[in-house]
């Protein structure tokens, strides 16, 4: 092979697999040629593949890529237009505005967010109690907060309370250089508590992972999804809550109720109690850091928490849209805190921007499933299903499908589709409305059973603290298969039994309002007029 070949062959896509490279371009070369013998429905169906697989291979290599490169020979071959992409952009711009200025600003609360998981994690002897607590904080904190942020910070806390211990147990102190992952530094007395830790680590993460998933999927503001679907449906903040709350609250119980059980029985890798001797360097260590804090460092906090207490109002109120209270976020977190240079701001918008490119090429795709009607057929077989069934249908093939690719992409066509047929007048608006409540819960709940379908689960599992406690892939699934089954069965019974009652009852109080379809059809007709 020549060496300008080589070096082609080497730059493709870096570091993936030599195996996954050629499918990728396999994939390039077999679509125009598959549109041509068969037609572009059958070609958009197999680009739906195609990309699912690039979402499930996220670990292999991220999906933007070779997502991209798919969505983009797709305009090529007419499988969709620019100006179709456009406007789905368009008609999803507050999502983008969320996850530019609200992960970004977050950022800025990080000191803050540390400060309380700390406490949490050198104060609580009891190991269910703490389990409890980080999946409890971690739920709150995803509501209002994004769950990557959430999940950030308790990596951070992680690493930080690993190399902590990591350095004592090679005989040094807190101040020395130490590469904490050379283990053969470590003393071998102290090799069995080191071990112990990891796996007290491992499902103190887990617990707080899923509780990222239990509390993103009840707020406007806790899922990318999740202001997708809310933005469709036209609900603000409190009604989003609200809508959702007769399935999220049976399901946030149960995923409570499954902490204290795995922690009590010990199945799936769980139970694993912190060693007394690694409890105690912890606690002397945040102690340290604690007496050298300065009245700056501690104003900071101060600081960081008010903005806070704003951010919540900001959301609850609805007092402007969600990207731009979180702009607002940066703005005061920054200037108070004496955050005004640019090379300080922008590391802030390096973890949200990768994604929100990614969201573009979902996007891009939707219009291809939008302008060859691939979703049709998938369409009419839940619309021909009678009463409460059609809902909980969405919900389970929602379920699955977030499972296996990504939940953001599959709430992306589903609410689509159901906006369509309700501009078609096949379903009404209460009935749309319900279908929105099932395709979140759906896209949310069951999607906890893989790293493919949490962003959350996905961003642990390849950040720097997995070789470190240990977390590979099928222990993930393993850790993570009793919370799958247990939330996902009271979401779907959830769904069938309870949520067209409960949602009865919100009307009856008043706690929430029936819509109108010409609402949604007219906001969808003004954007059809600027974007498409």
């Amino acid at each position: 092979m020549s060496p300008t070949l080589h070096a082609l062959r080497t730059n493709f896509l870096g570091h993936a697999p030599g195996w996954y490279k050629i499918t990728i371009l396999t994939f390039l070369i077999i679509n125009p040629l598959l549109m041509l013998t068969a037609g572009k429905y059958v070609a958009g169906w197999v680009l739906i593949g195609q990309f699912i697989f690039t979402l499930a291979m996220a670990l292999k290599c991220y999906p933007l890529q070779p997502g991209g490169l798919l969505a983009f020979e797709a305009v090529l071959l007419e499988l969709t237009t620019p100006a179709t992409v456009y406007f789905e952009i368009a008609h999803n711009l507050e999502v983008i505005l969320l996850l530019m200025f609200m992960v970004a600003g977050i950022y800025f609360m990080k000191d803050m967010l540390l400060f309380v998981f700390t406490k949490l994690m050198t104060r609580v002897k009891s190991k269910i109690v703490l389990s409890l607590l980080f999946s409890f904080t971690a739920a709150v904190l995803s509501a209002f907060l994004d769950a990557l942020t959430v999940t950030a910070v308790i990596i951070a806390i992680g690493v930080g309370f690993y190399s902590v211990y990591h350095k004592v147990a090679s005989g040094k102190d807190f101040h020395s250089d130490h590469n904490y992952l050379d283990d053969e530094t470590v003393e071998p007395l102290n090799r069995n508590n080191l071990e112990q830790f990891r796996a007290f680590l491992r499902s103190l993460l887990m617990h707080a992972a899923v509780g990222t998933a239990l509390g993103g999927v009840m707020t406007i503001v806790g899922e990318p999804q999740n202001i997708l679907i809310g933005t469709q449906a036209g609900w603000e903040f409190m009604e989003f809550f609200f809508r959702m709350l007769p399935v999220t609250l049976p399901v946030l119980v149960m995923g409570l109720m499954t902490v204290v059980f795995l922690e009590v029985t010990g199945l799936f890798g769980y139970g694993t109690k912190l060693p007394p001797a690694v409890l105690k360097i912890l606690q002397d260590f945040e102690a340290h850091e604690t007496k050298k804090r300065t009245k700056n460092e501690s104003m900071s906090l101060v600081v960081q928490a008010v903005v806070a207490v704003w951010l919540v109002i900001g959301l609850m109120f609805h007092l402007a849209p969600v990207g731009l209270i979180g702009l607002s976020v940066i703005v005061l977190a920054t200037a108070f805190t004496g955050i005004i240079e640019e090379g300080r701001i922008g590391p802030a918008f390096e973890e949200a921007l990768p994604f929100t490119s990614l969201l573009v090429v979902f996007f891009a795709v939707v219009a291809v499933i939008n302008d060859q009607a691939l979703f049709a057929p998938v369409t009419e077989f839940v619309l021909d299903i009678e009463g409460q069934g059609q809902i909980a249908a969405l919900y389970v093939a929602n379920g699955l499908l977030s499972a296996i690719s990504d939940n953001v992409f599959v709430a992306t066509v589903y609410i689509g589709e159901m906006m369509t047929a309700l501009q078609a007048g096949i379903i009404d608006r209460d009935t749309f409305d319900l279908m929105a409540v099932a395709i979140n819960t759906g896209t949310n709940i069951p999607s906890v059973s893989t790293p493919n379908g949490q962003a959350a689960f996905l961003f642990l599992l390849t950040s720097a603290i997995a070789p470190l406690i240990r977390l590979s892939y099928m222990r993930m699934v393993v850790m993570a298969l009793p919370y799958a089954i247990t939330m996902s069965v009271v979401g779907y019974i959830a769904v069938y039994f309870w949520l067209v009652p409960a949602t009865q009852y919100l009307y009856d109080t008043g706690l929430i309002e029936h819509h109108s379809a010409s609402e949604i059809t007219m906001m969808n007709d003004g954007a059809n007029k600027t974007g498409h």
